[in-house]
């Protein structure tokens, strides 16, 4: 549900001379969650005001806090991309800025723009996704999950059972006219067994601070080429359950993407990277699990999709590129 009126400041920064730009050069995307502009060398994202089960954005504060965990998150990886937090103002004379010094109507995260055809899933839609590189990448996310931060509060056995019982709830009202319900049945059966299973396992990582803020998001869409370095970008702020999480279903994400594209030496490639750098041998009985489930959340996104008319997701809701 949408809680507050931006139609002002969307008009506004639609429109070239909100930049000082010439005309027609300012190009937009949409999602759900958010709208983003491409001007010039920069990209500007604003937080639409809306509020779901998953997301709270209803109020400028909440947006301006979240802009601001969202380019101190995503400067882990991507410290070049982020330029800051900035504010859309009303000025003295009624006029709308970017930057301005008038009271904030909004913020919007700032970003470099960088080119598109190096986001690794165009890479490997057009079979241009070098293998040369999942050593990079492997050694990307090693790097993430060592510096982040422990979060003992989260992750174990209620963080997994979160995710199984959301994909069951998505199945169930908006996979029902798409996928076999006697198949999702028997899946969610067979994942809360494994879950029971593995719950040990599950707990004592989370002890040994091995659920830590991660990534989140950790598909091809959301890693591209810096200087011709796999730089992760586009980490989850807001919300801790999906962020939260064990290293290895932060991993699981990346995994199974790349296998469901055929990619299987490049899926091997990172795998044996990460396993052999960080030797987190205790945690590979897990790998079942957590590859099922993020499997099970790209099914229940996909026919979310299909009913609202295309378009990706992120974990339980709309993905955007920035």
């Amino acid at each position: 549900m949408a809680t507050d009126d931006q139609r002002d400041v969307i008009t506004f920064l639609s429109a070239p001379d909100a930049y000082g730009l010439r005309a027609g050069s300012v190009e937009r995307i949409d999602t759900h969650i958010s709208i983003v502009w491409f001007a010039g060398d920069r990209v500007y994202k604003l937080k639409r005001a809306v509020r779901f089960d998953y997301v709270d954005f209803s109020t400028i504060e909440l947006r301006r806090l979240a802009c601001e965990a969202e380019v101190r998150l995503n400067r882990r990886t991507a410290p070049s991309l982020y330029r800051g937090v900035v504010p859309v103002t009303r000025e003295a004379d009624g006029s709308i800025a970017l930057r301005g010094r008038g009271v904030p109507l909004d913020w919007l995260v700032e970003m470099a723009r960088f080119d598109q055809d190096t986001l690794f899933d165009r890479l490997a839609e057009r079979h241009r996704l070098e293998f040369a590189l999942m050593d990079g990448l492997a050694d990307a996310i090693v790097r993430l999950h060592a510096s982040a931060e422990p979060r003992t509060d989260r992750g174990g056995r209620d963080g997994i059972a979160w995710v199984v019982d959301g994909n069951a709830l998505g199945f169930a009202e908006q996979g029902a006219t798409v996928l076999d319900p006697a198949a999702c049945e028997r899946l969610t059966a067979d994942t809360r067994a494994a879950l029971d299973r593995d719950t040990d396992v599950l707990e004592a990582r989370r002890r040994h601070g091995l659920v830590r803020y991660c990534h989140g998001d950790l598909h091809l869409r959301n890693i591209c080429l810096i200087d011709g370095v796999p730089t992760l970008f586009d980490s989850v702020e807001f919300n801790d359950a999906i962020s939260c999480i064990d290293v290895l279903y932060d991993l699981a994400f990346l995994l199974m993407d790349l296998w469901r594209r055929n990619l299987r030496s490049h899926a091997n490639a990172v795998f044996n990277e990460y396993f052999a750098r960080t030797v987190d041998l205790e945690g590979l009985p897990l790998l079942p699990l957590f590859l099922s489930c993020r499997a099970a959340v790209r099914a229940k996104t996909s026919v979310t999709a299909i009913r609202q008319g295309g378009g990706g997701h992120r974990n339980v809701c709309a993905s955007a590129r920035y």
